[in-house]
């Protein structure tokens, strides 16, 4: 149900002018692409946790891994249509892809393990201003940045979204904030780690679910509220952990 949801919300979405951030370009996916790349051993890596945790939840079937291989590899090569060479000395900027693409993997399990339909859904969201803040691949290196950004190395989920986190943290929760500022580490470190890891690790499936859910439906503000909600939810325990 929620895969139908959210694909019928993205399509519709994507066909209007008014709602399009960024343009779409012409890419088609396919299996030859495929068969003459490889993954780098870290992609691996996180294709076989991602299969793992699929058939733990009865999402998958047998042959998945091909099927994922499919969207990471077809993603890297739609978005690299819409990057710009830098040179730099900062490893982040020389690598191929920024890391595994959680946010993908997400979305093939929600899909069942369709990669088509995963492909196609992912074409489609990449037009929508939420891209940016939910699929961090997306602006890695991106013409969409001005090059003064790109050549930092820095993604703007860290300059936007976490810097909002720290300013609604100090207003909402100021014990949490004060607890933070005296360990030395700050909570949009954590937060990034959160948000580009799409929380898995951290939350259950169904809640994972739900956060891709909402900030699709409701915008990308509510990736900040969702983090509120859990430093809330886990205050006493920061607190607790501070005193000791």
């Amino acid at each position: 149900v929620l895969a139908e949801l959210i694909e019928k919300f993205v399509s519709h979405l994507s066909e209007s002018r008014l709602d399009c951030y960024f343009s779409m370009g012409n890419f088609k996916a396919t299996d030859a692409d495929v068969k003459n790349e490889s993954l780098s051993p870290l992609q691996q890596l996180g294709v076989e946790m991602t299969v793992r945790y699929g058939k733990h939840l009865n999402l998958l079937k047998e042959n998945a891994e091909n099927g994922l291989c499919f969207v990471l590899i077809n993603c890297e090569k739609f978005l690299k249509q819409q990057q710009r060479p830098v040179e730099s000395s900062l490893c982040c900027l020389q690598e191929r892809c920024a890391g595994y693409d959680w946010f993908a993997s997400s979305v093939f399990l929600i899909m069942s393990g369709d990669e088509e339909k995963t492909f196609t859904f992912l074409q489609r969201f990449s037009r929508l201003l939420v891209s940016a803040f939910l699929w961090l691949p997306r602006l890695h290196i991106s013409v969409h940045l001005p090059i003064t950004t790109v050549e930092s190395g820095i993604h703007p989920v860290y300059f936007c979204s976490a810097h909002h986190i720290e300013m609604l943290l100090k207003a909402e929760l100021p014990l949490v904030f004060s607890a933070f500022h005296m360990s030395g580490f700050t909570p949009s470190q954590i937060c990034l780690q959160w948000i580009s890891q799409c929380f898995w690790n951290y939350m259950d499936w169904s809640e994972i679910c739900h956060y891709i859910a909402i900030s699709i439906f409701l915008g990308p503000d509510y990736q900040i509220y969702m983090c509120i909600s859990v430093f809330r939810h886990l205050q006493q325990d920061i607190l607790k952990h501070t005193e000791a």
